[in-house]
């Protein structure tokens, strides 16, 4: 075991619903669904927190980034929308709409401000995979998937990752200068529990939250199993980086209702997308 976490906020601050962990510049971390659904928590390193964001009628947030210039996006699973927030003015707006997706879940981005988007059917075990450009125009990468939850990009930029909770495979695929994928191939194939959200690290290890294990599993990026680290509770959700050198990881908790967090020893990709 590599470490062991420890408790970041109180338990039942959040929703079942807890999601989409992110942190900004300052290292504050931003969380969906603080003691409501709807609305977005931040929460210090600390650990205090509060009701920072209440999202339009109709919207719900799952997994959230941000970009270089500092603006948070999030994935708005009701509302089938990629939401952008204005940091200063806390201005929310439509940075893409998809009537297509069943529900924007996990999101990635890379340095230009492109995103990457898992689009899953929970009730039929399928999903899709969308682009979404800089500009906001949303292109279908792959359909007909297992349910597509975790995404992410490696630290390179040359690889994208994508997990299908309900199967539970993570697949790799090759990614080019011009935002196309090639050689999709299986990563990694666990026996049991389910899988959601994911980040890697700067040396291009995969963080994966084990949903029902209560573990987050630590990948090579051969996919090789390199270590477990041990939750207080089992319905993990998601993760992310942040602390003043990235070492710091975040895990939403879901039947916690909380954060927790565990040291690392190689800062983590969305940390080290702030450092220049």
């Amino acid at each position: 075991m590599e470490a062991t976490s420890v408790k970041l906020t109180a338990e039942h601050v959040f929703t079942g619903g807890i999601e989409g962990p992110a942190c900004d510049r300052k290292g504050n971390l931003y969380v969906v669904n603080y003691g409501r659904q709807g609305t977005i928590g931040k929460v210090t390193p600390a650990g205090d927190g509060e009701c920072w964001l209440e999202l339009p009628a109709g919207s719900t947030g799952n997994g959230i980034r941000f970009n270089r210039a500092g603006d948070m996006f999030i994935a708005d699973y009701t509302g089938h929308n990629i939401l952008r927030v204005d940091m200063a003015s806390k201005a929310i707006s439509v940075f893409a709409h998809e009537p297509k997706m069943n529900q924007p879940n996990d999101i990635a981005i890379m340095r230009d401000g492109t995103i990457f988007a898992s689009d899953p059917n929970w009730d039929e075990s399928t999903g899709n995979l969308w682009m979404i450009d800089s500009a906001g125009v949303v292109k279908l990468l792959e359909q007909d998937m297992g349910t597509t939850n975790g995404v992410e990009v490696g630290p390179r930029e040359d690889v994208l990752y994508v997990n299908e909770s309900a199967q539970r495979r993570i697949w790799a695929y090759d990614l080019n200068a011009r935002k196309e994928l090639s050689n999709k191939r299986l990563l990694i194939e666990f026996d049991d529990f389910s899988l959601d959200g994911m980040r890697c690290d700067m040396a291009g290890n995969l963080y994966v939250t084990r949903h029902g294990k209560g573990v987050v599993a630590k990948l090579s990026p051969a996919g090789e199993l390199l270590a477990e680290i041990r939750l207080d509770g089992t319905d993990c959700t998601n993760l992310c980086f942040g602390g003043p050198d990235g070492k710091q990881c975040y895990v939403t908790v879901a039947d916690k209702g909380a954060v927790q967090t565990f040291r690392v020893d190689t800062p983590g990709r969305c940390w080290g997308m702030w450092m220049d």
